[in-house]
C-alpha cells in the first residue's frame, strides 16, 4: 500500500491540508474496499480453528558478543498447510513472532526468580488481516539461574482471558514434562469453536490426575473479549484518556510507554475498542521490539507500544507529531498541546463525568448482576452513546435520490452543537470514518451492532433528534445503565 506523506499540521492548518488528507483516505479505501468491521470479523470467525498455532520461544546465546536472541524451539502444528494461499505470508509472520515475544531480548540474563507474565500482540498481514498472539513469559523448572522462555498461541480471535486460560494450562503440562503439550493443544485445536456466550470442553489426560475437564467459555459480548478498560483507568486519569481517545479518532500517531509488557497490550487493546463501532485502519503494535523502534519514524497513523528502557531512544528520533504516553506516571511525555480542545466540549465534559462517577454508579444498583455491572460494560455504553450523541444521525441522510451516498454536508449542518460540527468536519475526512459510511452505503442490510441498536433507539426517542436533546441521553447514561435489564 502506497500512503501520500503529510503532516496533521498541514491537515489542520492549511487549506490544502484537507484535500491532501482526502486523497489519503480515499487511495486507501480504493486499495482496500474492505472495510473492516468488528461485527463482519465475528461472523468470518465462526468456521475457523479456536487457535492457527502455538510455538515456545526460547533466548540463544549469539555470536560473537554475550547476548542472547530469541527463536522458535517448539511448534505446533509443525507446518502450515501447503493448500493455504497464504502460507507465505503466514511464514513470515511466523519470523516475526520470536522478537514480539522478547521485545528485550538483548537485556535478559540467566535468572532464579521471574514471576510469570502474561501479554499479547498483534501481527498485521497486507490484506489488513490480525494474527492475535496470546504469550506466557515463564521461567523453566530447573536448578540455578535459567532463561525465561514464551508460551505462544495464534489465533484470528479476539479473547484474551479464554487463552490466557489455556496458557495456564500449557504452563502447567510443560512443568511436568515438555511432551505433554502437544496432545493438549492438539485436543484444543480439534475443539469446536464456541459461539459468544457458549462454553467448550476440552478433554486431556495428565499423568498423576487421569483424564482432565477444561472448560472455556466466550463472553456474551464479543467486541469486549479482548479488552480490559480498567487496566486503561488505572493507568491514566480520566482527562488523559479522553485526550488519547480524541488524538486517535483525529488518526493521529500515539505511543504508549510502561514497564510491563501485559500493560502494553491491555491498555493498547483498550484504548482501541474505545473507538467501537468505528475500527482502527492503520498500524497497531502494542509491543514494539527495541530492535524496530525506528519504526516510529512513520509519517502515517499508529498506535505502538514501548517498555520504559526504550523511551530516552524515542526522544532522539526524529517522529513528527507525536502523543508519547507514560501510563506509568499517568502523563504526557510528549504532546501536540491541543489534545484537550479537539472533542466538543459539552459531549467531552458529559462523558467525563460518566467516567469520573463509575464506582459510584456501579455500587447504586444492588440487583444488579452478571455482564450488566461490570466495569467494562459501562465504560463500553459510554463510549458508544457519546457516538450516537455525534453520528448516530447518520442514517437521515443517506439514500437521498434512490442513492446510498451520505450527503456529508447536511449531515454536519444538522447537528445542532457548533462544537460538534467543527469536530465533524474533521472527522469525517479520517480513513475510519470514509470507511464506516462506504461501509453503510454498499450495504442495505446485514447484522447490527451495539451502536446500530442504540442510534435506532435514539432516533426514535427523539422524532426532531436535528435539532434538539443531543445531549440528554450522555448525560442521563448512568440511569440507563442501571435501568437496562
Amino acid at each position: 500500500m502506497r500512503y501520500i506523506p503529510f503532516t496533521l499540521s498541514d491537515f489542520l492548518l492549511s487549506p490544502l491540508g484537507g484535500s491532501r488528507r482526502s486523497v489519503y483516505v480515499q487511495s486507501t479505501l480504493k486499495r482496500r474496499p474492505g472495510y473492516r468491521t468488528l461485527e463482519r470479523d465475528l461472523i468470518q470467525l465462526q468456521q475457523q480453528q479456536l487457535f492457527q498455532l502455538f510455538v515456545v520461544v526460547s533466548l540463544r546465546k549469539s555470536f560473537p558478543g554475550n547476548t542472547y536472541a530469541p527463536e522458535i524451539t517448539q511448534q505446533f502444528p509443525n507446518k502450515f498447510a501447503k493448500s493455504s494461499r497464504h502460507s507465505r505470508e503466514a511464514e513470515d509472520r511466523l519470523k516475526a513472532i520470536p522478537k514480539f515475544c522478547f521485545p528485550d531480548s538483548q537485556d535478559w540474563r540467566p535468572s532464579g526468580d521471574l514471576p510469570s507474565e502474561t501479554f499479547s500482540f498483534v501481527l498485521t498481514g497486507e490484506d489488513g488481516s490480525r494474527w492475535f498472539c496470546y504469550c506466557r513469559k515463564i521461567l523453566p523448572c530447573g536448578k540455578g539461574k535459567r532463561l525465561p522462555e514464551v508460551h505462544c498461541i495464534v489465533s484470528r480471535l479476539g479473547c484474551f482471558n479464554l487463552f490466557a486460560k489455556i496458557l495456564e494450562e500449557v504452563e502447567r503440562r510443560r512443568e511436568i514434562c515438555p511432551a505433554l503439550v502437544s496432545p493438549f493443544m492438539r485436543s484444543v485445536m480439534e475443539a469446536p469453536f464456541p459461539a459468544p456466550g457458549r462454553t467448550i470442553t476440552v478433554k486431556s489426560f495428565l499423568p498423576g490426575s487421569g483424564n482432565e475437564v477444561l472448560t472455556l467459555c466466550r463472553p456474551v459480548d464479543s467486541r469486549l473479549e479482548h479488552v480490559d478498560f480498567e487496566s486503561l483507568l488505572q493507568c491514566l486519569s480520566v482527562g488523559r484518556l479522553l485526550q488519547v481517545f480524541a488524538s486517535l479518532l483525529l488518526e493521529r500517531r500515539v505511543i504508549f510507554i510502561a514497564n510491563k509488557l501485559s500493560v502494553l497490550s491491555r491498555c493498547g487493546h483498550a484504548a482501541l475498542a474505545l473507538l467501537y463501532p468505528f475500527t482502527w485502519q492503520h498500524t497497531f503494535v502494542p509491543v514494539l521490539p527495541a530492535s524496530m523502534l525506528d519504526i516510529s519514524c512513520s509519517p502515517t497513523p499508529f498506535l505502538m507500544g514501548a517498555l520504559a528502557p526504550c523511551l530516552p531512544e524515542l526522544l532522539e528520533l526524529p517522529i513528527e507529531e507525536v502523543l508519547i504516553v507514560d501510563l506509568c506516571a499517568d502523563k504526557f511525555v510528549k504532546q501536540l498541546g491541543d489534545e484537550d480542545c479537539i472533542l466538543p466540549s459539552k459531549l467531552q465534559a458529559a462523558l467525563q463525568q460518566i467516567l469520573e462517577e463509575r464506582g459510584q454508579i456501579l455500587r447504586q444498583d444492588g440487583d444488579c448482576t452478571g455482564q450488566q455491572c461490570e466495569l467494562s460494560s459501562l465504560v463500553s455504553e459510554a463510549f458508544v452513546h457519546f457516538f450516537v450523541e455525534l453520528v448516530g444521525h447518520y442514517s437521515l441522510h443517506m439514500g437521498v435520490s434512490g442513492t446510498r451516498e451520505l450527503q456529508r454536508e447536511s449531515f454536519c449542518k444538522s447537528h445542532p452543537s457548533r462544537g460538534a460540527r467543527q469536530f465533524l468536519q474533521l472527522f469525517m475526512d479520517t480513513q475510519m470514518f470514509s470507511g464506516f459510511i462506504h461501509d453503510k452505503e454498499l450495504r442495505k442490510g446485514g447484522g447490527k451492532g451495539l451502536f446500530e441498536v442504540r442510534a435506532a433507539e435514539y432516533l426514535a426517542s427523539n422524532p426532531e433528534s436535528e435539532s434538539s436533546g443531543f445531549l440528554k441521553g450522555l448525560k442521563g447514561i448512568g440511569m440507563k445503565f442501571l435501568q437496562k435489564k
